[in-house]
């Protein structure tokens, strides 16, 4: 488009006191020939928006700069329509906050940071989303359990359409083979009805929800809101097209014949919680061995949990479900002996009444690890434990039945690992692939694997922190116990949470929207195809399976499932992808828009390329606690560090910049990565980064990576003086001047 420029510079929250606005002014006026510049005392005020609607209205204008507070605040105020180009300047917390007030350093600064942003919106364009033909707003749930059947529910009861798809013939999962919840309503003292029926009654009744059962998904095609699901029923397959689908298969009991050690198999009065619901169930509780009533009973919490040989996590819901079929026992028969032996009660919240109350039911609880099961002679059965806190040896009473509390595997977790292609042999591969088990739940006609990857447990990957419903698969979300252990009752939240992102999804993905974690960005990668060389580095980093293959191995975009995160960018080698408002040489030009002095000045320059979720934010708290840090420094925001294409290093060092600091999200295995991969592939094309600058003999320590989250903007300001006293040991750049 055409652009008319204008430049605002708000003079408050001591933005004017500690700066020449005049000078700041010059360089719009003079350098950059912005017919219009404006300052005002209080820019984010209904005056100050009113100056700037103004000359939208009056002037022309469609490119405003604005520099006054950081982007991340004030959003709203400063809205003037996506069809505007807006550039934000940051001279309040990471400028006037952060420096001292009428000092040469501090004004060369802003100078700097205005520079970048005016030569950043000088080449942005207004972002053009991404809108397709017949896109749905329809919600696919995948299991008819108590997750799936909720997750249902609550997206009708938004106005949602709603195709329910259950491999078993009957609506209601392991719901069905439960005798009662446990409390949910106060006082919390009594386990409850299970009312299955009732909530398989709401959904199929409910005009809004299309019930498949005795079906399979058997594949899912394409992209948010454009999703083509085949779904095997009756022995034919139908197709569905959904905008987005809830993924509520659950988990299934660890398997007990891996325990025998607690005489699962061996003795058969050793049985499962499992298997115990079902007596209750069936009205037949009895022995197992002789069919005679039940006693004594003992429970074995942990039963193949948090133990490294079997399920090395807690499965969350073990202990209230055994202290409710302890309940069970003491309500048939008062007189039963109940013993449980736990390393540790874990009834958080209000089921700390209900173990109370189990307490005053003379309920008898041993905290040992079990170590044995063995038959005491009489045909009943006798527990040795070692005390958790002594190490000394524990001897149980004789009892009639022992309960294994087993854990929950995901039903994600079943299938065999998928090997998902990579470059060909001998071709260098930037990241490990990711982990994928085929558990023929979604059957994806992805690149990147037919399912959902995982963590090293099994459970679908997301972000335990920020966005825990997400998967690597935009606009898929797994939920209840399949996403993580937990019980009945934060399975139902955890339904309607996955619903509600659901519909998140669709509705942002038909306005040619992102979600999470930019949501509402209406930009998306465009390919220069002219230039591909076809290496798959784009389809292989990219986190969120965005982006398929041709049989050429063109890359094929799916623009609705990309996240916007740009690390397809900084991978290419071509750096034929770019966004209309980020791309290579956008951020190339800003870096080259910096005045660097000449090494007989003594001010050295440090470019920091910050990534906009953790690092840019704890740089504006540092602002925010007036924590002062070294002037040098020259601040980039990033969407994600793995965005960062590896020609920004070069143009900042022939540039003249003397050092390069890339502050990143952490990542691993509990990674805080907004964008999961991003910081890694930063850290890997940092090691090739070394290498070219040793050859050059550049000193490799002028770019160095630093892992900082959110809460680390106490540490900022020892990193960035750390590293600027580091550079004044290397020396100048040697390409400054040149």
């Amino acid at each position: 488009m055409e652009k008319k420029m204008g430049l605002y510079i708000c003079k408050g929250c001591g933005i004017g006191d500690a700066l020449d606005v005049d000078a700041l002014c010059n360089i719009g006026t003079d350098e950059f020939n912005i017919p219009i510049c404006k300052t005002h005392d209080k820019l984010c005020g209904e005056e100050g928006v009113n100056l700037i609607k103004a000359d939208i209205e009056g002037e022309g204008v469609n490119s405003i700069v604005i520099a006054a507070c950081s982007p991340r605040v004030m959003y709203d105020v400063f809205d003037f329509g996506s069809d505007k180009v807006l550039e934000r300047v940051n001279l309040r917390e990471q400028v006037v906050w952060c420096h001292p007030p009428q000092d040469e350093d501090t004004q060369m600064l802003a100078e700097d940071q205005l520079r970048m942003g005016i030569t950043k919106a000088q080449e942005m364009e207004p972002p053009d989303p991404f809108i397709a033909e017949d896109m749905s707003k329809r919600i696919l749930v995948v299991g008819g359990g108590l997750t799936g059947l909720t997750a249902a529910k609550e997206a009708a009861k938004a106005g949602y359409e709603v195709v329910l798809v259950e491999k078993e013939k009957e609506l209601g999962g392991y719901l069905k083979r439960i005798y009662k919840l446990p409390p949910a309503t106060p006082p919390y003292e009594e386990p409850k009805d299970v009312g299955l029926e009732d909530l398989i009654g709401e959904v199929k009744s409910n005009d809004l929800i299309k019930v498949y059962t005795g079906a399979t998904v058997e594949s899912i095609e394409g992209a948010p809101c454009m999703f083509d699901v085949t779904i095997k029923h009756n022995g034919n397959g139908t197709t569905e097209r959904v905008g987005a689908i809830v993924v509520a298969t659950g988990s299934v009991p660890y398997n007990p014949e891996n325990l025998e050690h607690l005489g699962y198999g061996k003795f058969d009065d050793v049985v499962t919680l499992q298997q115990v619901e079902e007596m209750f169930l069936n009205g037949e509780v009895k022995r197992p061995s002789n069919g005679q009533p039940v006693q004594s009973v003992a429970f074995i919490l942990c039963a193949g949990s948090r133990d490294e040989n079997h399920l090395p996590y807690c499965s969350s819901a073990c202990c209230v479900e055994a202290l409710k079929q302890a309940k069970y026992f003491k309500e048939q028969n008062p007189d039963c002996s109940v013993y449980i032996f736990y390393k540790d009660i874990r009834a958080n919240g209000v089921y700390e009444l209900f173990y109370k109350q189990v307490q005053r039911d003379k309920v008898f609880f041993v905290r040992g690890d079990v170590t044995g099961v063995d038959d005491d002679g009489s045909g009943k059965l006798i527990l040795t434990a070692e005390d958790v806190l002594t190490g000394s040896p524990i001897m149980s009473e004789s009892v009639d039945l022992v309960v294994l509390a087993t854990g929950m595997v995901p039903t994600t977790a079943l299938g065999e690992p998928y090997k998902v292609p990579t470059a060909e042999e001998g071709e260098e591969i930037e990241v490990p692939p990711d982990t994928i088990l085929v558990s023929n739940i979604l059957n994806l006609k992805y690149r990147q694997g037919p399912e959902i990857p995982a963590l090293k447990y099994g459970f679908p990957d997301s972000h335990f922190i920020c966005f825990p419903y997400e998967s690597r698969r935009t606009g898929i979300y797994p939920a209840g116990s399949v996403r993580a252990p937990m019980d009945y009752a934060r399975a139902i939240d955890d339904a309607t949470g996955a619903a509600l992102k659901a519909i998140q999804c669709v509705e942002l993905t038909s306005q040619g929207k992102a979600v999470h974690p930019r949501a509402g960005d209406m930009s998306y990668p465009e390919f220069f195809m002219q230039r591909c060389t076809q290496c798959k580095r784009c389809t292989e980093e990219c986190p969120f399976g965005a982006i398929n293959e041709d049989e050429k191995a063109n890359p094929l975009p799916n623009p609705t499932r990309c996240r916007r995160c740009g690390v397809c960018m900084g991978a290419c080698p071509e750096r034929i992808i770019s966004f209309k408002n980020y791309s290579v040489g956008m951020i190339g030009n800003m870096i080259k828009a910096i005045n660097v002095p000449d090494e007989y000045e003594e001010k050295p320059r440090i470019l920091v390329l910050a990534c906009e979720n953790d690092a840019y934010p704890a740089l504006d708290m540092a602002g925010l606690r007036r924590l002062e840090y070294n002037p040098w420094v020259r601040i980039i925001p990033l969407r994600c560090l793995g965005s960062m294409n590896i020609i920004w290093i070069a143009d900042a060092l022939s540039k003249g910049i003397d050092g390069i600091l890339l502050l990143g999200c952490r990542h691993g295995d509990d990674y805080q990565c907004h964008f999961i991969k991003g910081s890694e592939l930063a850290n890997i094309r940092m090691t090739k980064i070394k290498e070219t600058l040793d050859r050059l003999v550049l000193e490799s320590e002028r770019v160095r990576v630093e892992e900082v989250s959110i809460t680390d903007y106490n540490r900022l300001p020892q990193i960035l003086n750390d590293f600027a006293e580091k550079l004044e040991e290397l020396g100048p750049n040697p390409y400054k001047g040149f």
